[in-house]
């Protein structure tokens, strides 16, 4: 009889930014995320739940949705689909404290068979694209300092949808000619306006536009992303795989991010449909430890664009993993997702 068992543990962990994180519209100092291992004869996966608030996930949710596991009756670590899918099915939402257990489960897969993870699926690490830094909402002064942070980067992520847009990309314009994308989150609501904005945007160097309008205004969205010069990205619109085929002939690509879609063997699908449908593939994050943000990492060689800067955004990382050299996302050989912790943090 096999007594082997996998054990789960979580912690949470406040996240402490380095500067406000503003956006269309909220604006914070600290993220909450829930710190994971998954345990299998001595061998440890590390897993992350980030929980932003517009995901709707808190401490006590993923508290709840954890501690209401049974991953003690499974006795093999790679029964991967029988395991997740269980997990899956035990809440509709808890699409964050889902992907804690997929991360930490593909970071123990990789440490068993001693591999990374891009390497079990056969990527390329060489084919990894530059990540975008982000620069959120502020006034002149702090964008003039939060440029001086991102000088490595060979592209910049603006966030837009106030009344200061053009104040926004007039001001790192004066200091930087590198490409930039910009994300709205929702914020703009006339379709012509923005039509208008994104073409201004385009002669100032902008490569992509993210969820300029309401994940609602489907037919808006759509009329927007024909006639617009720029490709249109589905953030907020988008969440899991049946998602993405309603994404096709709305938006130009797709932004995927494991705290949405429960993880890396979803986010994996969701790469394959995209592609499939000739839609644009972005990999992002939220604001994230080095855990989450090196697991997405190792999807980033199937992607057009990578926004993978969560975990340079905050002050306390408790992780040490994927780095960003000269701007381009650089995977390490450690196995799993190739993160180690600073210190004990259970």
């Amino acid at each position: 009889m096999n007594t082997k068992r996998l054990a789960l543990r979580f912690k949470p962990y406040a996240l402490e930014l380095k500067h406000a994180f503003t956006l269309a519209g909220s604006s914070r100092t600290t993220t909450p995320v829930m710190l994971t291992e998954l345990e299998y004869e001595g061998v440890t996966g590390y897993g992350e739940a980030s929980m932003p608030p517009y995901l709707g996930e808190s401490y006590e949710t993923v508290t709840r949705f954890l501690a209401a596991l049974d991953l003690g009756q499974f006795s093999d670590p790679f029964q991967v689909d029988s395991i997740l899918n269980y997990v899956d099915h035990t809440a509709a939402v808890n699409c964050a404290a889902k992907a804690s257990v997929d991360i930490a489960l593909h970071d123990l897969l990789g440490k068993l068979m001693g591999q990374p993870c891009y390497k079990m699926w056969a990527y390329d690490s060489a084919l990894t694209p530059n990540t975008s830094f982000t620069i959120g909402i502020d006034s002149r002064e702090v964008v003039r300092q939060k440029m001086k942070e991102a000088a490595p980067f060979k592209i910049l992520k603006v966030k837009l949808g106030r009344d200061n847009d053009q104040a926004m990309i007039e001001t790192i314009r004066e200091l930087t000619d590198v490409p930039l994308c910009v994300d709205v989150n929702q914020g703009w609501h006339d379709r012509q306006a923005a039509l208008d904005m994104i073409y201004w945007l385009e002669e100032k160097g902008v490569v992509f536009v993210e969820q300029p309008m309401p994940q609602t205004a489907l037919d808006d969205m759509a009329w927007l992303t024909q006639h617009s010069p720029l490709p249109t990205i589905a953030d907020e619109a988008l969440q899991r795989l049946d998602d993405v085929k309603k994404a096709h002939g709305v938006y130009a690509g797709i932004n995927i991010k494991l705290m949405k879609c429960t993880g890396m063997r979803e986010a994996r699908k969701m790469i394959k449909l995209a592609k499939a449908l000739d839609l644009k593939v972005m990999i992002g994050c939220m604001t994230e430890t080095s855990c989450a943000v090196s697991a997405a990492a190792q999807l980033s060689p199937r992607a057009d664009w990578a926004d993978l800067d969560g975990n340079l955004l905050i002050a306390n990382d408790p992780f040490i993993g994927v780095q960003v050299v000269d701007g381009k996302v650089v995977l390490n050989d450690g196995p799993g997702i190739g993160v180690k912790p600073r210190y004990s943090f259970m």
